[in-house]
């Protein structure tokens, strides 16, 4: 993962300090990309214990369209507990927009009828059956339900590209919380490109990983200039079970020969 370890340093040579809105403060540059070939292994940092499980439970559930952090999701990935209010709720973030985006059509009376997209099973359909199409886009971004979201999408669209027999995808990421999140997102976005690579019998190909605002926290520096200090190790391989799509669950999901250094512990900025 030495594309990781220079987007952390690139940061460290290029960036400015700034505020925001946890009021932490940041190192921040803004515009960065980095790619990630599945064929070469399955990106997760080796720099660091990352954790694939967290990463797959909570992918899947947003492909359920959940929203609640009691559904399956606290015990795995408790950091979603910081912007739930009493009831687990988070409003409309990622998994409702993905596969339950509210569409209302007018009827002859004047009234209107509420329908919802799955924005997955469309894409899923589009590579399958017009794979040199360009539209090819998942968003969380919708602009009407932003201000019910406990937390606005920072990983806002994504967009696969069928190139011959290989399939791409590209993420376009708002904020990116480098210590803490990217790790997560390339993992997660990488797994969500070998399901959807399978589901359409094509090679996983490359992950495009574009960013706007990337940033290190002030409380995360020194976490981060250790890690720099670390090699990285050969990619593990990921294996998934032959099944459709929907009917993937967490156990289809083997990551073989992870190796990596230890845990850096990073606190969370809310």
């Amino acid at each position: 993962m030495k594309q990781y370890l220079s987007l952390v340093q690139e940061i460290f040579d290029n960036g400015i300090e700034k505020t925001d809105r946890t009021g932490t403060g940041t190192i921040s540059i803004f515009g960065a990309q980095r790619k990630y070939d599945l064929r070469e292994g399955f990106p997760m940092v080796t720099t660091k214990k990352v954790r694939f499980d967290a990463i797959i439970r909570e992918l899947l559930w947003f492909l359920r369209g959940s929203t609640n952090i009691n559904d399956e999701l606290t015990e795995y990935t408790p950091i979603w507990d910081a912007w739930a209010d009493e009831n687990g709720n988070l409003g409309p973030i990622y998994g409702k927009q993905w596969v339950a985006w509210d569409e209302y059509t007018e009827n002859p009376d004047g009234t209107f009828k509420k329908n919802q997209i799955n924005q997955v099973q469309k894409a899923i359909d589009l590579i399958k059956n017009q794979p040199d199409s360009r539209r090819i886009i998942v968003s969380a971004w919708n602009v009407a339900d932003l201000p019910k979201m406990a937390l606005m999408p920072c990983h806002a669209f994504f967009q696969f590209n069928v190139m011959g027999d290989r399939l791409d995808l590209q993420l376009y990421q708002r904020s990116a919380d480098v210590a803490l999140g990217v790790p997560y997102n390339i993992a997660s976005y990488s797994a969500l490109l070998a399901m959807v690579a399978q589901e359409c019998d094509l090679t996983p190909g490359v992950f495009v990983h574009t960013l706007g605002d990337v940033h290190i926290y002030s409380n995360h520096v020194e976490g981060l200039k250790e890690q720099l200090k670390r090699t990285s190790h050969k990619l593990p391989q990921l294996e998934l079970s032959k099944k459709p799509f929907w009917d993937i669950k967490f156990e289809d999901f083997k990551l073989k020969n992870y190796v990596h250094d230890e845990v850096i512990k990073f606190p969370v900025a809310v």
